[in-house]
């Protein structure tokens, strides 16, 4: 083979492994923000352990330079088995240890000793092929390497993710990373190894591909299996959209709940006491026009649309599936009352924060409820921040009122004082309530554009189950009307803990 064709097919394998490197370090990242929340320390993790530990892995190419060959065979068959197998042994270790972060660390240490391992390698095999000045064979091994990972990373979330999954993503990745790192060392450098060793290569490849292709078989019983370990034997629908996965469990004679992103976010049991507290304080005074943001399940909408003089209900849901399965599940629509089927409401699907900056009228509801996931994680930080706030206020008409669930008044106290003093920053006078739970219990705070809020129930409310006036004042007296000095939370200067 002439040398120009022999240094190009390296070349392209440098391309190839740089792309299945960043799939493996990119998966890690999304999986792990799945399981364990906040995708900044997620991140944080994966890539400090992973850099650090290819700079371990370049230190131990220097002894395996001799065997430069054999070694880099070995270690591409060794870095499929692990990547491809990262994901599968991440979620294992969530639905059935209960905890991913170590598990998270022993992989992206792995994986960064052998990705570490690749370049001074192939920077020995091309010089084999033909000598050249180091900094020239620097550039070109460096210059393919860069242009991988662009290609790997714009593969992963357009791609790979959408069609097939996490799982499958990673298992498919380690496979192409096994065939091309196995296929360039025995055709181009079958030379520099022994009979004996070749056979080896070739055997422990079949194995590591065989070993995947295994595992992608047995990655739906494997999914299934896992998801009955976290939300147990009652799992009716269970889907992975754009936006999160969603998870409805709840069997005939049982209580319907559900997940998002694996976070309990409604159950049957309890869920009224948190609707009827988070809207119907809010609606004392005008309430014509109300928008909900998130709240895609239709339970807020459900508690608003009692009102007989309520005009327009506006719910701002990032997942249409979430709105889809309001509509047409049968025990979730029953629970929400059919609200989707009320010509009162409009569903709009959008990320909340953009579309209050790009598509709310200015002062146009007499009042908004944030009916949004946790305040911790990165996703979080910017739907609890001053300046979402501050969009809020501008949509609100002038005596509008803002009702905001606050996480946890009892287990994370700070985070709830936290969100209180962001909605004061953006001009707000706030009231808070703590509603008791079987789970503990929910932090709300009910602010007003103009004013002091009222903590009141409004005249004429509708019959609830839970809300009245003695636990509403049993609610206000369970956060008390001061709390510790903390920052407010901005888009630049989080203040949430992960």
């Amino acid at each position: 083979m002439r040398p120009a064709t022999g240094r190009l097919l390296v070349l392209a394998t440098v391309f190839v492994c740089a792309a299945c490197g960043l799939v493996y370090e990119l998966e890690l990242v999304a999986l792990a923000s799945y399981l364990a929340g906040d995708s900044v320390t997620q991140a944080s993790v994966v890539l400090s352990v992973m850099v650090f530990a290819m700079g371990a892995g370049s230190l131990l190419a220097k002894r395996l330079r001799p065997r430069a060959a054999v070694a880099f065979g070995l270690m591409e068959g060794a870095l499929a088995l692990v990547g491809g197998m990262s994901a599968m042994g991440l979620y294992a270790c969530f639905a059935w240890l209960g905890q991913s972060r170590p598990a998270l660390v022993a992989f992206s240490l792995a994986i960064g000793v052998l990705i570490g391992a690749e370049v001074p390698l192939l920077m020995t095999l091309i010089q084999r092929i033909r000598r050249q000045d180091a900094g020239g064979a620097v550039a070109d091994l460096f210059a393919a390497d860069y242009v991988g990972a662009l290609v790997g990373g714009l593969a992963f979330p357009f791609l790979l993710l959408p069609w097939l999954g996490q799982i499958t993503s990673a298992l498919a990745t380690g496979a192409v990373n096994a065939a091309v790192g196995g296929a360039v060392v025995l055709w181009l450098f079958r030379r520099d190894m022994s009979p004996r060793a070749r056979y080896a290569l070739l055997a422990g490849n079949a194995l590591v591909l065989a070993a995947l292709l295994t595992a992608a078989t047995l990655a739906g019983p494997f999914e299934q299996a896992a998801r009955r370990a976290v939300y147990g034997d009652a799992v009716r629908v269970a889907l992975r959209t754009d936006v999160q996965e969603i998870v409805l469990t709840g069997r005939p004679g049982q209580p319907l709940a559900l997940y998002l992103d694996g976070r309990l976010r409604v159950s049957e049991r309890d869920e009224y006491r948190y609707h009827e507290a988070l809207v119907h304080p809010a609606m004392t005074g005008p309430h014509a026009r109300v928008l909900i943001l998130g709240g895609g399940d239709g339970l807020a909408a459900r508690e608003v649309l009692r009102y007989p003089d309520v005009r327009s209900v506006t719910v701002v849901e990032p997942d249409p599936e979430v709105v889809r399965l309001a509509r047409t599940d049968p025990r979730l629509s029953a629970l929400n009352g059919k609200v989707y089927g009320d010509a009162r409401l409009r569903s709009v699907t959008a990320e909340p924060f953009g579309w209050l900056r790009r598509s709310a009228p200015r002062r146009a509801y007499d009042v908004i409820v944030a009916d949004l996931g946790d305040p911790c994680g990165a996703a979080g930080m910017k739907l609890y921040s001053q300046e979402f706030y501050g969009l809020t206020r501008r949509a609100l008409a002038p005596g509008g009122r803002l009702s905001v669930h606050a996480g946890s008044a009892g287990k994370r106290p700070r985070v709830y004082w936290t969100v209180t003093s962001t909605v004061r920053a953006a001009g707000f006078r706030t009231a808070g309530l703590r509603v008791p739970s079987d789970r503990g219990d929910w932090g709300l705070v009910l602010a007003a554009r103009d004013g002091v809020p009222v903590l009141e129930l409004p005249r004429g409310m509708p019959r609830v189950r839970w809300l009245t006036a003695a636990r509403l004042r049993a609610a206000a007296a369970g956060v008390g009307a001061a709390g510790p000095e903390v920052a407010a939370s901005t888009l630049v200067r989080p203040r949430y803990p992960g």
